[in-house]
C-alpha cells in the first residue's frame, strides 16, 4: 500500500516546495492510498530559528501563527479529499532541549492530532543538519570531534524519547549528514553504537516505529536514514519501521 507518514510544503515550511494542496494532489496521482502531512512544530525562542527564517524577519509568534494555519488547512483538506485519499494530521517535533518536552505536550493538548515524528535537529541548541558551518560549530561545543558530537546527538535523542515516546521517529542518524564521512559506520566508535543500540532498543520497548527516510539520497549520501547497519538491527527485532521519503 502506498504511503509516506512524513512530509512538509513549500506553503509552511522554508526548505520544502508546492503548496500542501498540491503536495495531496500528487499522492492521489500516484495513487497513495495514506499521505500524513507533517509540518515542522514552531519554536519559541528567537535564538533557535534557522538563518531563512530571520532573513524574513519572522518571529517566534509568526511561527506559531503559521502552523496554526498549517492544521487549519490541513483539517480542511482532509475533508475536501476523503474519498479520494486517507489523510493524517500530524507535525515532526524538534527537540532541542529539556523544555521542548513542554512545547511539544502543549500542541498535543492544543490540536488532535494522529500521530508525530520525533526528530533531533540540533546539539547544544544548533542546528546539526541545515548546513556544515553550523554543524561545525556544535562539533566544537562538544569537543571538536564527529565521535564526541555523534554522542551527545544520541544522548539527546535518548532524552527526547523518554520524555515524549514518539510513535515515529524520523531520520534516525541524522548526524552522519554534515559529517567528515556521512557514509561511515557507527561502529568504528564503540561508545557511539552502544549509544544508538541503546536507543533503538528503548524504541522497540516503548512501541515506536523507526522510519527509513530518503530524503539523505537527495543529499548525496549512499544510503536512506537509517543507515544499512542500523537496520540490520532494527528489523531482526521489531517490524515497526516504515519507509518515507519526506517530501
Amino acid at each position: 500500500m502506498p504511503f509516506s507518514h512524513h512530509s512538509h510544503s513549500g506553503q509552511f515550511c522554508g526548505h520544502a516546495d508546492n503548496s500542501l494542496e498540491e503536495m495531496i494532489k500528487e499522492a492521489i496521482a500516484r495513487k497513495m492510498q495514506v499521505f500524513a502531512m507533517t509540518e515542522h512544530m514552531p519554536r519559541d525562542r528567537v535564538e533557535d530559528m534557522y538563518p531563512e527564517e530571520l532573513a524574513a524577519s519572522q518571529t517566534p509568534a509568526d511561527l506559531i501563527r503559521v502552523h496554526d494555519d498549517f492544521y487549519t488547512e490541513a483539517a480542511r483538506l482532509r475533508d475536501a479529499y476523503s474519498s479520494q485519499i486517507h489523510l493524517f494530521i500530524g507535525f515532526e517535533c524538534d527537540w532541542i532541549r529539556p523544555s521542548s518536552r513542554g512545547l511539544i505536550e502543549d500542541l498535543l493538548n492544543k490540536y488532535r492530532y494522529d500521530l508525530f515524528i520525533g526528530s533531533v535537529h540540533h546539539v547544544h541548541a544548533i542546528p546539526i543538519d541545515y548546513d556544515r558551518q553550523l554543524y561545525v560549530m556544535a562539533r566544537a561545543k562538544s569537543g571538536g570531534t564527529d565521535k564526541q558530537l555523534f554522542e551527545d546527538y544520541f544522548d539527546s535523542q535518548f532524552d527526547m524519547l523518554q520524555a515524549v515516546r514518539p510513535p515515529i521517529v524520523g531520520h534516525f542518524d541524522l548526524i552522519c549528514l554534515n559529517s567528515d564521512d556521512p557514509n561511515g559506520s557507527f561502529k568504528q566508535w564503540d561508545s557511539v553504537w552502544q549509544k544508538a543500540i541503546r536507543n533503538l532498543s528503548f524504541i522497540a520497548e516503548y512501541g515506536g516505529i523507526v522510519e527509513i527516510n530518503s530524503a539523505s539520497l537527495r543529499k548525496g549520501m549512499n544510503e536512506p536514514y537509517p543507515k544499512r547497519e542500523i537496520c540490520e538491527v532494527v528489523m531482526p527485532a521489531s517490524s515497526n519501521v516504515q519507509l518515507d521519503e519526506e517530501a
